[in-house]
């Protein structure tokens, strides 16, 4: 069994996945969590990483190959001159280790421990509370015997 890449039809992707999915076809369509600045505000969404194409692992003797085409959302078989090209395991195990890497990294969370690295509050601990807009945080501060929240640029924390 190899890895192949299937072309989808635009914004079809997940409706191509799940109809190859209910054929029993294995397969792996890689999605990171994007973060956009819409509106003034900060929001996260599951976008694909590829997208358009999603990657099956089958037989070359496999009978699904024939309805490959027909399954909804599906455009094409990518590959070169009438013949699907194979895709080594090793590039899809590389794929999702390092889409792994990536959602174990993420971005600060609520809560996390910080170090205000530059700045007139720079050497002081901080509590990471959220985002200020796209370049911009809230942390909490101990100072003069209370928490205060103060605004500081992103670029200026570090994580403890």
């Amino acid at each position: 069994m190899k890895w192949y890449v299937l072309q989808c039809k635009p914004g079809q992707g997940d409706r191509a996945l799940m109809h190859l999915q209910n054929q029993d076809i294995p397969c792996f369509y890689p999605k990171v969590m994007v973060e956009k600045l819409r509106s003034g505000k900060r929001s996260c969404k599951l976008e694909a990483l590829f997208s358009g194409y999603i990657f099956i692992n089958l037989s070359q003797l496999n009978p699904v190959w024939s309805k490959l085409r027909s399954t909804r959302g599906v455009i094409r078989i990518v590959g070169f001159g009438g013949k699907p090209l194979p895709v080594e395991d090793e590039v899809v195990d590389h794929l999702r280790a390092s889409l792994d890497r990536v959602a174990s990294v993420g971005g600060i969370k609520s809560g996390e421990d910080v170090d205000v690295a530059e700045g007139p509050f720079a050497g002081m601990g901080a509590i990471f509370q959220c985002y200020d807009g796209d370049e911009r945080a809230i942390v909490l501060i101990e100072f003069m015997q209370k928490s205060q929240r103060i605004s500081v640029p992103i670029s200026s924390l570090k994580n403890q």
